[in-house]
């Protein structure tokens, strides 16, 4: 029987081993560490584990959980290993010595050394640098171990591995931030320089020790951060480019584009989607021939490239943004995890892309391949989400195969595997016997018997779901943005584009005449009803117009004056209306406008006004018209006016209501304040100055 596969995790009270399928079992001889960890993690080639405690750092023998050695290092915080295992790499946080210099908190040990002294805690180091950021802090090492590089400022500086005290080589590179060294046999790198003084960022591929000249480079001008991706065999490489913001306005989360190139010079292009929208994911297959996209807005689109860029597989489009070749390059995963309902959709590449089992695995942060590429391992980690937390098996045909719930659970992860020491023969069949966890954790969920769906207002219920309102994959409308945030028009507005409207006016319909209004058989019958009676009172009005009943609105009336029982707030509703009516009409005050409107609806209507003949049997000449009114006095007196003398003896007078109402509060019990009482000290004063201007009270 094929060893089997493990796995690793660590959370708030420990960190445990586990050998996963088939037996599901704690790993024999492995004492588990508690206390406060802070960091684990296993070595490329599968044959180490160590974590990180706050006085030391431990490595064991992955296959037995023996201790091999212990490294005399406090307070460390990341872990890393060379990719044969023969080095172990430290990292603590920066800090200064005694004189105020950097201290060298990136250290460099071998796992295993021959010669190592009893007592000697600094026997295995192999070199020491300051390294001041977290991000992106180990070396990058050779596939072979033969070389590992760092980058400073402007530079990459190369190493001899077992030399770590003399600098090798050098590339020399004007503003380079960041790096990467190929898998595979031929020793190529590549360097991203950003955007700086107008000159474009750029991607440059040498190959080691040459770097007289890049054998493949790509200029763009989109490009604040890159994600440098390899395929396993370093012939191909993917570049990941983002803005941190996008001058277009589409998206918070800046403008994305892809390139491809090739480590030997031959192929460089961009990549083109043909989905508008942010790419998610991006990923190699292990057989370094092809890869796949996840892009556009969701529901977002899953294509398959080859080395070549083109497109040779797309996917039905679905709200997914994780991609994932499994070890063998036989299945690929796309799920939509974060915000997303942690669907997993799991294709069969080797029976043309055929469909295998959706699983649902949600909130899930921890998604990966066994070295198996049977088995599927989700988890729910801390601090993305501190409930809930623990560890799930599934089988590549949907089952689950184990459940363990933790507490606290920080970090989880596989231990590698070469593909050679778990030949895929037939994945699916037969279907292995889950795990008593398993079975027991599947009672306990509950299948909703009917999925309630989306909220839906009385009126919108029984009826068909406008395509505004629907997934682009559950065949709506396409999403499309045109250059802003705001959600458009038309169908991607959801529902027509708003018109301008004016408060009290009357809604103008834009269906041609005749047309039924959009919605009537979904009323009510209170609403039906109602609108029956607006339609009827319309209609009637109509005629009446017709008839000469009431004036139509092209006949001039002028204005009548307001009724005086009316308040100015109701009279003034009708705004400059009611304002140009006085300035063309009657400019009398309102009094005397108030007189004359009753007046002409005793005696009969206005002068100009013409009444239809047959009406009342009487008709009316209007060939003489009213002499105009003499315009009064409109002189407005300024309330704060007066002469000098006036002014003084109002602000006195107020001065002594102010004192007035002092005395009045402090009889009532209130403490004033001091300046409050100096202020009813001057009563007499204020007095007497009245007295002084002639002003009795």
């Amino acid at each position: 029987m094929a060893s089997p596969t493990q796995l690793a995790y660590r959370t708030l009270k420990g960190i445990g081993v586990l050998d996963a399928a088939p037996v599901y079992e704690p790993l024999p001889g492995f004492n588990k560490p508690e206390g406060n960890l802070r960091c684990c993690v296993y070595s490329p080639c599968g044959r180490y584990f160590a974590w990180a405690s706050t006085d030391q750092v431990t490595v064991i023998d992955a296959s037995v959980g023996h201790v091999i050695t212990s490294l005399n290092a406090q307070n460390v915080y990341e872990i890393g290993f060379s990719p044969l295992g023969s080095f172990i790499i430290t990292w603590q946080r920066p800090a200064k010595d005694e004189n105020g210099d950097a201290v060298k908190n990136l250290k460099v040990w071998r796992v295993i050394e021959e010669n190592a002294q009893d007592g000697d805690d600094e026997h295995n180091v192999v070199g020491r640098f300051v390294q001041r950021s977290q991000t992106g802090w180990n070396l990058q090492y050779t596939y072979d171990e033969k070389y590992c590089a760092r980058v400073v400022t402007n530079e990459v500086q190369f190493y001899q591995s077992g030399d770590l005290g003399t600098v090798w080589n050098k590339l020399r590179v004007e503003g380079v931030s960041d790096f990467a060294v190929s898998p595979g046999e031929n020793h190529s790198i590549a360097v991203f320089i950003p955007l700086r003084k107008g000159q474009p960022a750029a991607v440059k591929v040498f190959n080691v020790p040459n770097f007289d000249a890049p054998v493949s480079q790509k200029n763009f001008f989109k490009g604040d951060k890159v994600q440098l991706k390899w395929n396993d065999q370093g012939t191909s490489l993917i570049v990941l480019a983002q803005t941190e913001v996008d001058k277009s306005g589409k998206s918070y989360d800046g403008e994305t584009t892809l390139y491809l190139l090739s480590a030997n010079g031959g192929f460089d292009s961009r990549i083109d989607l043909d989905k508008d929208g942010p790419i998610y994911d991006v990923t190699w297959s292990p057989n370094s021939k092809e890869f796949g996209v996840v892009y556009g807005y969701m529901p977002a689109k899953t294509t398959i490239f080859n080395t070549r860029a083109e497109a040779t597989h797309s996917f039905a489009l679905a709200p997914r943004n994780t991609i994932l070749f499994s070890p063998h390059g036989r299945f690929v995963l796309v799920a939509g995890f974060g915000n997303l309902t942690g669907q997993m959709d799991i294709y069969d590449l080797s029976k043309d892309y055929h469909k295998v089992c959706t699983i649902e695995a949600s909130n899930a942060s921890v998604c990966e391949w066994s070295p198996d590429g049977k088995h599927i391992l989700t988890a729910t980690t801390s601090p993305r989400l501190r409930v809930d937390n623990g560890v799930r098996i599934w089988h590549v045909g949907g089952g689950l195969m184990y459940n363990e719930e933790l507490q606290e659970l920080y970090h989880v992860a596989w231990r590698p595997q070469s593909t050679t020491m778990h030949p895929l023969e037939n994945p699916l069949h037969p279907m292995p016997t889950p795990h008593a966890s398993a079975l027991a954790y599947l009672g306990t969920v509950k299948t909703p018997s009917k999925p309630a769906g989306a909220y839906r207002p009385p009126g919108a219920r029984g009826t068909t779901t406008p395509l505004a309102f629907m997934r682009e994959d559950q065949g709506g409308a396409a999403y499309v943005i045109n250059g802003s945030l705001s959600l458009g028009s038309g169908v991607n507005g959801f529902g027509k584009s708003r018109r301008r409207e004016v408060p009290g006016a009357e809604a103008v319909s834009e269906d041609p005449p005749g047309t039924p209004a959009e919605g009537d058989e979904n009323l009510s019958k209170a609403a039906q009803k109602n609108k029956k009676k607006r339609e009827a009172k319309k209609a009637k009005d109509a005629a009446d117009r017709a008839a000469g009943l009431i004036p139509s609105s092209d006949v001039i009336q002028p204005a009548l004056a307001p009724s005086p029982s009316r308040s100015p707030e109701r009279r003034d509703r009708r705004g400059h209306e009611r304002n140009r009516s006085r300035n063309d009409s009657d400019l009398r005050p309102r009094s005397q406008q108030g007189r004359r409107g009753q007046s002409q609806r005793r005696d009969g209507p206005p002068r100009g006004f013409n009444t239809p003949s047959g009406t009342n049997g009487t008709h009316i000449d209007t060939s003489h018209h009213a002499p105009p009114a003499i315009a009064p006095d409109l002189t407005v007196t300024s309330p704060g006016g007066g002469t000098p003398q006036e002014k003084k003896i109002r602000a006195l007078t107020k001065k002594l209501r102010a004192i007035d109402d002092l005395k009045m509060r402090r009889a009532g019990g209130e403490t004033l304040e001091g300046t409050q009482i100096k202020k009813m000290e001057t009563e007499e004063s204020v007095r007497r100055e009245l007295e002084g201007l002639g002003y009795t009270e």
